[in-house]
């Protein structure tokens, strides 16, 4: 994939309601249905990407809790020029857990996951 990508998009499947415990953020309910995660790296964007998509690994991030519950799983993944911020606000979708992935965000997103239904 070209350097010049530095931003993604996780499409992410959850296949039951589901009570996880997301790091320092809190416990949260995820309903059953379809996500979108924007994430980016500042180098080595495949990296990144297939650390996501490994099924083992240390939860350090709060996308890592997500992944790791049972039912979950990326179906998808979008790689994109636009920033990261820019890219979120232009996908749809409602927020359904406050800082989620959004812990450095400076723009105000409020988080970077969002719920498709």
């Amino acid at each position: 994939m070209s350097e010049s990508y530095c931003t993604y998009q996780l499409l992410i499947g959850l296949a039951r309601t589901t009570r996880l415990t997301v790091g320092r953020l809190g416990i949260f309910t995820f309903p059953a249905g379809r996500y979108v995660y924007t994430g980016s790296a500042k180098c080595n964007l495949e990296a990144r990407i297939a650390r996501h998509l490994r099924a083992e690994k240390n939860l350090r991030w709060h996308i890592d809790y997500l992944l790791a519950a049972p039912g979950a799983r990326v179906s998808g993944v979008r790689r994109s020029k636009q920033g990261e911020c820019v890219l979120h606000s232009r996908t749809p979708g409602a927020i359904p857990v406050p800082g989620f992935g959004a812990s450095d965000c400076r723009a105000g997103c409020g988080s970077h996951l969002k719920y498709l239904g």
